[in-house]
């Protein structure tokens, strides 16, 4: 875990950063982002002492780093930059391998290690005897994340690492990440200019302006809910929609569906549809978990209106959890051609309905703009 408290940052009267207080989860991506000299970067090398603060204090597990041999801390946390940080000189194996040697690491130990990493970030072992000029930028880069993984460390910082690449590497690398952090789940701290990136990567998103901390929240609430004007101008109009995997049933669902219990009878279910203006009722038991679905289609010719919901009720019906994506959704509605769709919670309790409307309409606001 790595905590700032009251961070702060100047360089004689230009004041970098501003009483910067977070936390960062263990096993957690979290970038930093914002405008250039917003000051994420400096908040990034605060963790491995390349920048003193000028006040506060930032934790590791519970303690002070400026109380930690900076030389020692240093190789303990695995460090990715833009330009790679590789040194021309050196073979990719030598580079690889220079920070387990320093700690006069077993040869055979150091071997098996980089067969480990090489194979992580799926680099041939031919290269080991290259140079880095011989080198594409995107096996430069991923020769970089190797080595920051050789010493296992449990904090990786990244400064824009990908940001030189062409598109193609860069999403490639941005993949390949995510299935390091799936597997290893390390505590990365990763800094870009790029929303979408941090969006894709991040478990959470810090904001930064002017030195300031303006959000830290996940991508989905950073989406939808922006703190202030700021973020709602970085993160750009209505970006939810280039990740609707974001968007959950419920904030869409209608959260108060028409419902009856199961005793109730047919002629009062056949009225209070009537009244409520539905063609179908959703039946739960008294503690609102669900029962099954009544269709007006289905009661409207029967000819005995004191037999019980129960008894003509379809329980075998395709219902959604509310945290499940419209993407879903969408699949389902459309695989199973579905008007109404319950949504429960967790315990199997009714907590709202999409319609094919209300789906259609959440979809559709994608295409609506301001007049």
């Amino acid at each position: 875990m790595i905590t700032f408290e009251k961070v702060s940052k100047a360089y004689k009267d230009v004041t970098v950063l501003k009483d910067i207080s977070f936390t960062i989860e263990d096993g957690t991506l979290v970038t930093l982002i914002g405008e250039s000299g917003c000051g994420k970067t400096t908040t990034l090398k605060m963790i491995n002492r390349l920048i003193e603060p000028t006040s506060g204090k930032i934790l590791i597990n519970g303690e002070d780093v400026h109380k930690k041999n900076e030389i020692e801390l240093r190789r303990s946390i695995g460090y990715v930059i833009q330009q790679t940080g590789l040194f021309p000189h050196l073979t990719i194996k030598e580079n690889i391998e220079i920070i387990p040697k320093a700690l006069k690491m077993e040869k055979k130990k150091i071997e098996a290690k980089t067969k480990e990493v090489l194979k992580m970030v799926d680099l041939d072992e031919d290269l080991l005897d290259r140079y880095p000029n011989e080198l594409s930028g995107g096996q430069q880069q991923r020769v970089g994340i190797a080595r920051a993984f050789m010493n296992d460390p449990k904090i990786i910082l990244m400064d824009e690492p990908f940001s030189a690449l062409d598109p193609m590497s860069r999403s490639a690398l941005q993949e390949e990440l995510l299935k390091i952090q799936d597997k290893f789940h390390k505590t990365i701290v990763f800094v870009t200019h790029d929303m979408d990136e941090a969006i894709k990567l991040a478990d959470k998103i810090a904001i930064m302006d002017g030195g300031k901390l303006v959000q830290y929240d996940t991508p989905e609430n950073i989406l939808k809910h922006p703190k202030t004007e700021f973020v709602k101008e970085f993160v750009g109009k209505d970006r939810i929609w280039d990740s609707p995997e974001l968007i959950k049933v419920k904030d869409i669902m209608i959260t108060n569906p028409v419902t009856c219990l199961p005793h109730y009878s047919i002629f009062y279910c056949l009225n209070k549809m009537k009244m409520m203006h539905v063609d179908s009722l959703i039946i739960v038991d008294e503690e609102k978990r669900f029962k099954g679905m009544l269709y007006a289609e289905s009661i409207v010719e029967e000819k005995s209106t004191k037999r019980k919901a129960e008894d003509l009720m379809i329980d075998d019906v395709v219902t959604v959890k509310e945290d499940q994506s419209i993407v879903d959704l969408a699949k389902l509605v459309k695989t199973n051609r579905l008007s109404t769709i319950p949504v429960l919670d967790n315990d199997n309790k009714v907590c709202g309905l999409i319609t094919r409307s209300s789906l259609i309409t959440a979809l559709s606001q994608q295409f609506l703009k301001e007049e």
